[in-house]
């Protein structure tokens, strides 16, 4: 999507926007500076995205135009503008893509601002680590989140069946699976939908056993056999009718609204802890999250916090000040961030956080006592990807899961395929 509807109807109307407005004096370069913004995500996000561009304009003029799309919409979008030099001068930028824009001067440096328009003086330290590349800073983290599983407990409940805790493995997910299949609840509905072509569930079931989609110097931190063995384990769930079929499972293709847990086909489904706020929204269903299954009892340390998204400032962009004094605005206003809840990620700044809290609904408690408490699922916060991993990620992690899925591939000739065209991808780059 990319219209702003209904935009002034979530928390307009309310003082803030008097009070914002008349606050203090205009910046001269700022008055009547209008800025471009792209990112991606739903209505819900749409909405409170705008609320804040509200504020903001009325308190120092101009207009910031927005657009949105969905994630799978959304990259060749922005690589299409970045090209043709017409990129937005404010990008929501992905912790996986954030080295290969630097490094193509799509987005610029924000090193200049610090101190200046852009304030990060209760900034986690942790996030500002994370938006930097080569020792420049490129991102502003528009909050900390963890992947995790999102869980439909009305489901769980129709079924019969205990739902899942963070001390939950992949054994419970079979055990899960086959009590859905005999409650045969809302049509068939699965247990879980098929998750391996999700990059994340990938990634977090290497670092259970010591390995990591990339090392630090950009190659590959796993060997064949784990792939083979990740389609093998899939391929199991798959066979006993835990997970979606593959046919369903490829009616989702990029928008909240296509996914399974929202077509209503599994009650379980990987996710961020940020998109609860979104997922709620589209669901009656109750809707709840605990981390990503162990492979084993008692093994930790998949997880690790980290930026949701950034805000980037385009590097071709004539406005770099002003689109940095919006992002700074973004992260660390009070009312804005009071807008914005933890639908991005838990807030960045320490004021903002302490501001927020109290205000949040009960999904948006969910996702910060989640974050808060992973306990030892918790491991450290791996290395930018490559700048290749995008390729990796849509041409192979996801082509080869759909692949096995559907009986083209055997685990075995995945897993094979896998190592060596992400070797030759990386290579490339």
């Amino acid at each position: 999507m990319t219209t702003r509807i209904d935009r002034r109807q979530f928390l307009m109307g309310t003082s803030a926007l008097v009070a914002a407005g008349a606050a203090g004096v205009m910046p001269a370069w700022a008055q009547g500076a209008d800025l471009r913004l792209i990112f991606w995500g739903g209505q819900a996000r749409a909405d409170r995205t705008y609320g804040v561009t509200d504020l903001y304009t009325a308190a120092n003029g101009g207009a910031v135009e927005g657009e949105f799309l969905a994630w799978n919409d959304y990259w060749p979008k922005l690589a299409t503008q970045t090209a043709g030099g017409n990129a937005p001068d404010i990008i929501q930028m992905d912790y996986r893509y954030i080295v290969e824009y630097a490094k193509r001067n799509a987005i610029a440096p924000l090193d200049e601002f610090v101190g200046g328009v852009l304030k990060l003086d209760d900034f986690d330290a942790d996030q500002l680590e994370g938006g930097k590349v080569d020792g420049k800073l490129y991102g502003i983290s528009l909050g900390a989140n963890s992947v995790a599983t999102l869980v439909n407990t009305t489901a769980f409940e129709e079924a019969g069946v205990e739902a899942p805790t963070n001390a939950w493995t992949y054994d419970d997910l079979m055990t899960m699976g086959e009590a859905f299949n005999s409650a045969n609840i809302r049509g068939g509905m699965k247990a879980i939908s098929d998750s391996s072509y999700n990059e994340p569930s990938l990634d977090n079931w290497l670092r259970q056993r010591g390995k990591a989609l990339y090392t630090a110097d950009g190659k590959l931190g796993f060997e064949e056999q784990d792939a083979v063995e990740w389609y093998q384990l899939w391929a199991k769930l798959r066979e006993a009718g835990v997970c979606v079929s593959p046919d369903d499972q490829a009616l989702d293709t990029g928008p909240l609204e296509s996914t399974m847990l929202v077509q209503g086909k599994a009650a379980l489904m990987p996710s961020n802890s940020n998109q609860l706020v979104g997922y709620q929204a589209l669901v009656q269903d109750k809707l709840n999250m605990v981390g990503y299954p162990r492979i084993a009892a008692g093994v930790g340390g998949g997880h690790y916090r980290k930026p949701s998204m950034f805000f980037s400032v385009g590097g071709s962009s004539a406005n770099k000040e002003a689109a940095t004094n919006f992002v700074s605005y973004f992260v660390n206003d009070v009312e804005a961030g009071k807008i914005l809840g933890v639908e991005r990620g838990i807030p960045c700044s320490a004021a903002v956080r302490d501001a927020v809290s109290p205000t949040l609904d009960e999904a948006n408690q969910i996702a910060l006592n989640f974050v808060a408490n992973l306990g030892d699922l918790l491991g450290p916060l791996p290395p930018p990807p490559p700048a290749a991993a995008g390729e990796v990620d849509l041409s192979l992690i996801r082509t080869l899961g759909q692949e096995v899925g559907f009986g083209a591939k055997t685990p075995e000739q995945a897993g094979k395929d896998l190592v060596t065209g992400a070797a030759e991808i990386l290579s490339r780059a």
